[in-house]
């Protein structure tokens, strides 16, 4: 989670953007272009919390601003948003976030048009993306609903439950699915009942949705989790607990056999709130510890062009991967081929 100032403005990078419609965050500062102020939008690929932020001052006033295929429009850094096309419907500091809600209008010229989006912390990551009329988004959050038909009969646990991305989506594609989800904030699950539809997830699904607030990484279920989704970001930063082979050893012991774990482990696009920090050493850290409790077992899929970029991890022997394809919706298939084993950065440099 995080928290920001007035000098956010949306800018959003979209994962794949070679696989997929361009799907990243603006990096620059809102710009005039043809005396029009635009928020530098930009696509990437699914990265977690896709960074949002520009370079301008202010945020715009909330009173005066407000699956697809080949053949889409491309975008590069310098797109962006028009101003009047974006729109914050709320925003307030709570014990642990800045929390923010953004509205895309439907008639920007962009991929996000149409899209909801929840920003917690002062560089501006997005920490949950709405579409109102589909359910995948695009970013790491299609990534994780590739992961039910590799694990055994059981719940899954989303640590680092936002605004219910993740949630929305799997519930919706796979219809046994119980989820157990863990935000650390109270009021980003009220901030998600209001403006994410959570509250109409939860009823729709009150068999299968389970939401508690607290410290996810003391979550537990009886007789284990049979997968475990973590998204645990602070400050712009994967938590430092799980920089911690220790962490990852008490997350597997709340594995039922033949469990996995996937995680976004983040990477270079996800900017710190501390510019000390580097997103893609910490990525790396990360790798390394996990590596340390499953050895020869963990998997990396880079979301972006450069190989340090943006990463969602995978524990466990890789699956056939025939087999996993024909479990997924066809938007989901190609994901299968992008994993690679886990290689440190000292065993690259020895090669």
């Amino acid at each position: 989670m995080k928290s920001a100032i007035a000098q956010i403005f949306p800018q959003f990078h979209l994962p794949f953007p070679n696989l997929l419609p361009p799907h990243n965050l603006p990096t620059a500062a809102a710009t005039t272009t043809t005396n029009r102020r635009t928020l530098p939008l930009k696509l990437r690929r699914p990265n977690h919390p896709i960074p949002l932020k520009s370079n301008n001052s202010q945020l715009p006033n909330p009173q005066t601003t407000t699956t697809t295929n080949s053949a889409s429009p491309q975008y590069d850094d310098e797109d962006g948003i028009p101003i009047e096309h974006v729109k914050t419907l709320v925003k307030f500091k709570s014990r642990h976030n800045y929390i923010r809600v953004l509205q895309v209008s439907r008639a920007a010229d962009h991929p996000l048009a149409g899209c909801r989006l929840l920003l917690l912390d002062a560089p501006g990551n997005i920490h949950s993306i709405s579409h109102l009329f589909k359910t995948l988004t695009n970013a790491y959050y299609d990534v994780f609903a590739t992961l039910p038909p590799i694990l055994p009969p059981g719940p899954i646990g989303i640590l680092g439950f936002g605004a219910g991305s993740a949630a929305k989506i799997i519930l919706e594609l796979y219809p046994q699915t119980v989820i157990h989800g863990w935000e650390l904030d109270p009021s980003v699950i009220s901030v998600a009942r209001e403006y994410f539809g959570l509250e109409k997830l939860e009823k729709k699904y009150a068999d299968r949705l389970f939401i508690h607030t607290g410290n996810a990484l003391n979550s537990s279920v009886k007789d284990g989790f049979a997968g475990i989704l973590i998204d645990l970001f602070s400050k712009g930063c994967v938590i430092p607990e799980l920089q911690d082979a220790g962490t990852w050893e008490r997350l597997k012991r709340s594995l039922r056999k033949g469990g996995r774990m996937m995680v976004n482990v983040g990477g270079s696009c996800v900017e710190p709130e501390d510019i000390r920090k580097d997103g893609s050493v910490i990525m790396e850290e990360t790798l390394k510890a996990m590596h340390k409790v499953f050895p020869g077992e963990v998997y990396v899929l880079s979301l972006d062009n450069r190989k340090d970029d943006s990463s969602v991890a995978l524990t466990g022997e890789f699956p056939d991967a025939n087999a996993w394809k024909k479990t997924l919706k066809r938007p989901l298939k190609f994901y299968v081929d992008m994993w690679k084993p886990y290689t440190s950065v000292m065993d690259q440099s020895a090669d």
